[in-house]
């Protein structure tokens, strides 16, 4: 996953708001972006052009077209907002008004993409020690006239781009910064500043104390430490092919096809040797959406390493595009209740596997994200009572807190995720806890939901009356799992696994429309007698008054 340490700062020149602007981000947990401006101080609107184009890169990258590589997103968004930016000039001022310069820095998997226009600068100190400079200053030769730009955006309608490609690590530094900085500190000790550790506020402190105070210029820096690259881009950017239609009885990389396990056929049954497995492909040839859904969910499969989960990963030497998981014996949980509920120690064992489950995916920052009966394999444990669970199908493993959609079934989903909250462990609770009800009792608490429907949720039926033999505390748990409201629910695994192995400890549960007769007989009766009694004594005081 990508991943930075980041620093940044801008002191503007006494006396002024400042002309500088700059901003970063990561963007779908994959590319980082980081925009440093300077607007030129010679025209009068160059603050705005500065603030208007960090602005403009911050946004159009959001909603950047995903078919294009990033060399010509950097160089399209480019040219746009200069036109902008000199057309506006042109029509408001009748001059160039609205000036800046510009540094464009994207990471993209292993490669650092930059682009510069005017004299702002980019830096990298790379593994090895050294603080190298990327860009190039867009001045004039002549050292008299070196404070004068050559280029700079909105400085003309056409503007020569240059996108340079530089190989990224972990544990290097990427450095952007104005003029005002690099002219009053010089390049050995700036990058000796930047070997040491120290953030932008104190290098651009350090910095403005070399200089003359009303001589100084507005100073902007941004420090990235790079601690995690994200390593699906190299697996996606594979020449691997996609197969458009499989066979049974084709040999791929010697697994034969034996049968196909769903539908769509993008699933099957292999062997090798003798020994089964499970060969999973894209679902469609050529859907950049679909590689990308397919990638992730391939790199998270082998991360995963609990035996609750089969055991999957990626052959090193594919043919193709395909990644293979363990055959692993048994029937889906779906099937295995069709006709009978399952026992009440089975549920149990059930909820504890499913935390334990979750748990391990917490350890790793993700959620299953699609808890159902379907995704759980049963198998009978050999030469004793009770049965074993697996989970199967990592197509919806997100990252928690992600507000991913597409991740989970309807009839299972918390009652928040179809308003776009974000998946988490109380989300993940409610599929559980509907998991639990269905297999119990055969029918899912709130009905079965269709695709885009917007649900109406009202207070389910409690499952020991439709299974009597569901003792109250397992009831209880169950009914806090499904909760509509999140303040009724489990929060944490940790909660619901407490509660699960100490039936003791558990409190009985009621919605907020249980009548109170159900919730406290006791405070019903007794505040019936005191209204009653009420009532008797104004009854007395009317009669007696008359």
């Amino acid at each position: 996953m990508l991943q930075l340490q980041s620093s940044e700062h801008i002191l503007p020149k006494p006396g002024s708001i400042g002309d500088d602007a700059c901003a970063y981000a990561i963007i779908d947990n994959a590319l980082f972006l980081s925009v440093l401006c300077d607007g030129v101080g010679s025209a009068k609107r160059g603050g705005t052009a500065a603030r208007q184009t960090v602005k403009f890169f911050m946004n159009q990258f959001k909603a950047r077209p995903k078919a294009w590589n990033i060399p010509k997103i950097m160089e399209v968004f480019t040219r746009h907002i200069n036109g902008l930016l000199f057309k506006e000039s042109i029509t408001q001022y009748g001059q160039i008004e609205l000036l800046t310069t510009l540094c464009l820095a994207i990471i993209e998997g292993e490669t650092l993409y930059t682009l510069n226009l005017g004299d702002s600068r980019i830096y990298l100190l790379d593994t090895h020690g050294e603080f190298k400079r990327l860009s190039t200053d867009h001045t004039m030769d002549d050292e008299a006239m070196s404070h004068v730009l050559t280029q700079a955006c909105g400085l003309s309608e056409n503007v020569d781009i240059k996108v340079v490609s530089t190989p990224i690590h972990i544990g290097e530094t990427l450095i952007l910064c104005s003029d005002g900085v690099y002219n009053l500190i010089d390049e050995h000790s700036f990058g000796e500043m930047v070997r040491q550790g120290l953030g932008a506020g104190t290098i651009i402190n350090h910095a403005s104390q070399n200089g003359h105070l009303h001589d100084r210029d507005d100073m902007s820096l941004q420090i990235f430490r790079i601690e995690g690259l994200d390593p699906l881009h190299a697996i996606k950017n594979a020449q691997l092919p996609i197969p458009e239609s499989l066979a049974k009885g084709e040999i791929i990389d010697g697994y034969t096809l034996l049968e196909p396990m769903m539908e769509h056929k993008r699933i099957w049954k292999v062997s090798k040797e003798g020994k089964p497995y499970v060969m999973k492909f894209p679902m469609r040839p050529d859907d950049e959406q679909a590689l990308d859904e397919f990638v992730r969910e391939a790199w998270t499969a082998k991360q995963i390493t609990h035996k609750a989960f089969g055991h999957a990963w990626v052959p090193e030497n594919r043919s193709i595009r395909y990644y293979l998981m363990d055959w692993i014996e048994g029937v889906g949980l779906n099937e295995y209740v069709k006709n009978r509920s399952l026992s009440v120690d089975n549920a149990i064992e059930l909820g504890k596997f499913l935390h334990r489950a979750e748990a391990h995916l917490l350890h790793l920052g993700l959620v299953h994200g699609d808890i159902k009966p379907e995704n759980i394999l049963v198998s009978k444990k050999e030469g004793e009572s009770g049965v074993n669970f697996k989970m199967v199908d990592f197509g919806s493993t997100v990252e928690i807190f992600s507000t991913d959609t597409r991740a989970g079934t309807p009839s299972y989903l918390a009652p928040e995720r179809f308003n776009g909250s974000v998946i988490n462990e109380s989300t993940e609770i409610f599929s559980i806890g509907v998991t639990l009800y269905q297999v119990l009792t055969g029918k899912l608490p709130y009905g079965e939901i269709e695709p885009f429907q917007t649900p109406n949720f009202k207070t389910a039926v409690r499952p020991v009356k439709l299974n009597s033999k569901i003792p109250l505390w397992l009831d209880s748990i169950i009914m806090r799992s499904i909760a509509i409201s999140p303040e009724q629910r489990y929060s944490h695994y940790s909660e619901f696994f407490y509660e699960l192995k100490d039936p003791e400890k558990v409190k009985p549960f009621f919605s907020k429309e249980t009548p109170l007769i159900e919730r406290s007989p006791v405070t019903f009766y007794k505040i019936g007698f005191f209204l009653a009694l009420l009532a008797e004594t104004v009854t007395l005081v009317l009669y007696i008054s008359k």
